[in-house]
């Protein structure tokens, strides 16, 4: 590998750029590795479009990317966790292990997390999305198995998010979990549910391309915004995750799950949001929510390593990073993508 390689930053809203950058010298526990593949998620597409993720706003030129796979092309003099050529799996959390949250075990609420690829702190976290990564050999999973694609393992971070989900969700062994939006997320969740025991899992989508996904993951049902199937639903779940990010698809959450449930925040909503809040109260729902994940991430890297969860249907595209302004603009057409991932190249 040259010392130059190609690396994506985003300046502000629809200003993305690849150039050339110089890779630094390896510090003694860190390693680097060959981009394998990098999903293009909601939050890197909110920075593209907005130049901010709800309350974090690009203030300096920032590296997208915090789910990626690489391969191992050098080593620090103190790395024994990895070998030179091996696959590898990239945790982007880096909490602090110190502060309290961390101390009782949640790590994704850290007070110093440093999470890759966010503009959450200044300066910014810088992400994933280069042809040439050096990182910390603590955040590394190694991957053995020659039949799991380095596109697979990039997808360990968005099934960690949908394992959190469900386990916020509480016991769902034999209940019906109910899920809006059929994106990456929705369909990490499909797939979380049903390692978890659900006995229905059902997604509701505006998107015939979306409820398609959901089925091809496991979904029981999908149904689509406005329909008497949806209608139907009323009242009948035991759980619901709101991943659409759509205060509308909190409202069908709200109508959806049965007295007593609990709904699941994934999703990002706007800033403010007017709903129906009195329907928490009269009907005694729980209302939590579910931001990253915690020490699911070790548990997706098993879960796509033995095929347990097959992500395989998600993956829509691979294009070189030369090519990320056309991967992000691929990336913000539901109707013909679910999971655009960038490569080396």
């Amino acid at each position: 590998m040259t010392d130059r390689s190609l690396v994506c930053t985003i300046l502000g809203a629809h200003d993305l750029r690849v150039e050339a950058a110089a890779s630094r010298p390896l510090q003694a526990h860190e390693v680097r590795l060959r981009l394998g593949a990098g999903g293009i998620c909601g939050s890197d597409l909110h920075y593209f479009n907005e130049g901010r993720v709800g309350a974090f706003v690009i203030r300096e030129p920032l590296v997208p990317g915090h789910e990626a796979s690489g391969v191992v092309v050098e080593l620090g003099s103190a790395v024994t966790r990895v070998r030179q050529g091996q696959k590898v799996a990239i945790n982007p959390s880096h909490p602090c292990g110190r502060c309290d949250y961390c101390r009782d075990g949640r790590f994704n609420l850290c007070r110093s997390m440093f999470f890759l690829g966010s503009a959450s702190v200044f300066p910014h976290a810088q992400g994933l999305f280069r042809e040439a990564i050096v990182i910390g050999e603590a955040q590394l999973t190694p991957i053995d198995e020659p039949e799991i694609s380095l596109g697979e393992i990039a997808c360990a971070e968005p099934l960690s998010i949908g394992l959190h989900a469900v386990r916020r969700a509480g016991e769902v062994l034999g209940k019906t979990v109910f899920i809006t939006g059929g994106g990456t997320i929705g369909c990490m969740s499909v797939i979380a549910a049903r390692m978890a025991g659900a006995a229905r899992v059902i997604v509701c989508d505006i998107n015939a391309r979306a409820l398609q996904m959901a089925r091809s993951v496991g979904a029981d049902a999908a149904v689509p915004v406005g329909g008497d199937d949806l209608v139907a639903l009323a009242d009948s779940a035991d759980v619901a995750i709101e991943a659409a990010g759509s205060p509308a698809a909190l409202e069908t959450c709200l109508a959806t799950v049965r007295r007593g449930g609990r709904i699941v925040q994934v999703g990002t909503l706007p800033a403010r949001v007017d709903f129906p809040a009195n329907s928490i109260m009269v009907r005694e729902l729980d209302y939590v929510g579910g931001f990253r994940a915690e020490r699911e991430f070790d548990l997706a890297v098993q879960a796509i390593r033995t095929r347990r969860a097959d992500v395989r249907p998600l993956i829509t595209a691979q294009l070189p990073l030369s090519r990320a302004r056309e991967a992000f603009e691929l990336a913000l057409d539901r109707t013909k993508i679910t999971k655009v991932q960038l490569v080396a190249g």
